[in-house]
């Protein structure tokens, strides 16, 4: 850390001289943003180069929405490829010379994505890169014409941020200060209420691992929280109490992957978690041999609504009456609490205000529909509808057990009704597990789940 501290005092002293040498002045207007770019794609001298990056991204953090929107629509206009010289160099190329394929690659790359290599030289340049571009994606969904630009940064982001620059480090209560702090901001699926509980979860019978990358030594890009326990956790409540005694991580027969964080918006949809997890998943396996089971404890993030589709017969291929005879054998009960004949109207009502008799009658309806949900789910585009189903699955994962009313979190009850997932690990599956799914969309789940879904699921019209 100290090096990189020392690295960026040496590149603001020549970003620093690089600014005398053109002319810089503070409040001065040295010309527009879009001019700075080009004579930033266009230079030669280092110093000079450094200078302007520092410049642009200095006025770039000064904009406001509106002038960010604008600078985004100038890297879109002014900075994609040259259509007439992509033409020339591929005519170039089917002359079948060698040469040409360098000149045709060099054609079709947009000098955007020069500019942003350029701009990574400026002090600070990768982190003030990846906040652009968490900017860049606030105005993406409103501006669908911002997505080369978005292409481009994405590109480049996952080279830079290539596993094989990224540092596994474990985390603990002595980190320092400032990776705690981010630790305490970052974390969104379990958000950490105050020191104590930062404290608890940093305990022996815990662990906390992040990846670090060289350009943002104190960011954990993505970091997972592990419990160490003597059975798969199937409730969030003791492994988030404070108070809960600490465990001996030496008798544990089981690691708990209980929350799972992305830290930084700039980096959507650059992958980390795959390689965080196996590797976690070694180095736990190295340190405490003794356990035999690895396991995560999920939320559900889209269930409630992937719920109200399947209550109201919007799911293809699972209308109303099919939905109606799943639940054919809880007909009674539901009809008892509710004094509804239809099972999907008890389960809608039920779920309203459910107290602790409705929460029986609704346990087992509740997990065949978290199993139908996760299993025959789909959006158009054929990729799980759970977002976090569908990375644990094409991770290689086993869908091991349905945890009704496992998370009573406001957050928890609102976005899947208290419902939580264990998704297992087994090293020698999880190879098979992930081919099985990326090639032909084949879930593997635990031998429980397989007869419920066999028994209740399959072939049911």
């Amino acid at each position: 850390m100290t090096g990189v501290k020392w690295l960026e005092r040496i590149m603001n002293t020549v970003a620093d001289r690089g600014r005398e040498l053109l002319g810089l002045r503070d409040g001065a207007n040295d010309g527009t943003l879009a001019e700075l770019c080009r004579r930033l794609i266009a230079g030669r001298g280092e110093a000079s180069n450094i200078a302007l990056a520092r410049e642009i991204l200095r006025r770039f953090t000064a904009l406001d929405e509106a002038g960010r929107r604008d600078f985004f629509d100038m890297l879109a206009e002014q900075f994609g490829p040259d259509a007439a010289a992509i033409a020339s160099a591929v005519a170039g190329f089917r002359s079948d010379r060698p040469e040409t394929l360098a000149q045709l690659i060099d054609a079709v790359e947009p000098p955007r994505q020069e500019l942003f290599r350029r701009l990574n030289m400026a002090p600070h340049g990768t982190a003030s890169l990846v906040a652009m571009r968490a900017s860049l994606l606030e105005h993406l969904r409103q501006r669908p014409m911002l997505s080369a630009v978005d292409a481009d940064f994405r590109h480049l982001l996952a080279s830079w941020f290539n596993r094989g620059f990224l540092r596994l480090q474990r985390i603990d209560w002595h980190s320092p200060a400032v990776v705690l702090e981010k630790l305490m901001l970052y974390e969104a699926v379990h958000p950490i209420r105050d020191w104590q509980d930062l404290k608890r979860r940093l305990e022996s019978d815990r662990r906390c691992f992040g990846f670090f990358h060289p350009a943002l030594p104190d960011e954990p890009l993505i970091f997972v929280e592990v419990a160490l326990t003597r059975e798969v956790a199937s409730e969030i409540a003791p492994l988030l109490d404070p108070e809960a005694p600490t465990g001996d991580p030496y008798t544990a027969d089981a690691a708990v992957f209980y929350s799972i964080n992305n830290a930084l918006a700039g980096l959507r949809g650059i992958s980390f978690g795959n390689f965080l997890l196996k590797q976690v998943l070694s180095d736990l396996g190295e340190e405490l041999p003794q356990l035999r089971r690895f396991a995560t404890l999920s939320p559900m993030p889209r269930f409630s609504e992937g719920l109200r589709m399947l209550l109201a017969g919007q799911v293809e291929d699972w209308p109303v009456s099919r939905v109606e005879q799943l639940l054919a054998d809880q007909q009674p009960a539901l009809r008892e609490r509710t004094g509804l004949e239809q099972p999907c109207a008890a389960v809608e009502r039920l779920l309203q205000q459910p107290g602790a008799a409705d929460e029986a009658a609704l346990a087992e309806p509740l997990t065949r529909l978290a199993l139908l949900y996760l299993v025959e789910m789909q959006h158009p585009a054929g990729q799980c509808f759970d977002p976090v189903a569908a990375f644990h699955l094409a991770n290689g994962a086993i869908l091991e057990r349905i945890n009704p009313f496992a998370d009573r979190s406001p957050k928890g009850m609102a976005q899947s009704h208290g419902v939580m997932v264990n998704y297992r690990y087994d090293p020698d599956q999880v190879v098979a597990n992930h081919e099985a799914f990326v090639q032909a969309g084949r879930v593997a789940m635990s031998r429980a789940l397989q007869k419920d879904h066999d028994k209740y699921l399959a072939g049911k019209r």
